[in-house]
């Protein structure tokens, strides 16, 4: 089964739409490698953590910023299609 990504965003601080257009990045990134990506309002104040299936993948408050897609992508990548190429988004 291919894994699922979760966005868990914190809707007090506005960050649905963030987390919609993240998800919408990784879907057309990884359309054949993932099974979907949700989108799961936190309850804590300030969350913004990304798992692959249960597995926390980024926490920003333990990054200490809000992730950048390219990160995401290349985290997600090396979790899910490590050999896959994600083209500018691997160039530093």
């Amino acid at each position: 089964m291919k894994p699922t990504v979760t966005i868990e965003y914190c809707p007090k601080c506005g960050w649905l739409m963030r987390a919609a257009w993240m998800a919408q990045e990784l879907l057309t990134t990884f359309a054949e490698d993932l099974e979907g990506v949700t989108l799961k309002p936190s309850a804590i104040g300030g969350s913004y953590i990304i798992y692959v299936n249960d597995e926390v993948l980024m926490d920003r408050k333990v990054i200490g910023h809000f992730p950048e897609i390219k990160e995401v992508k290349q985290q997600v990548r090396d979790k899910v299609a490590p050999e896959k190429s994600l083209g500018h988004s691997d160039r530093k």
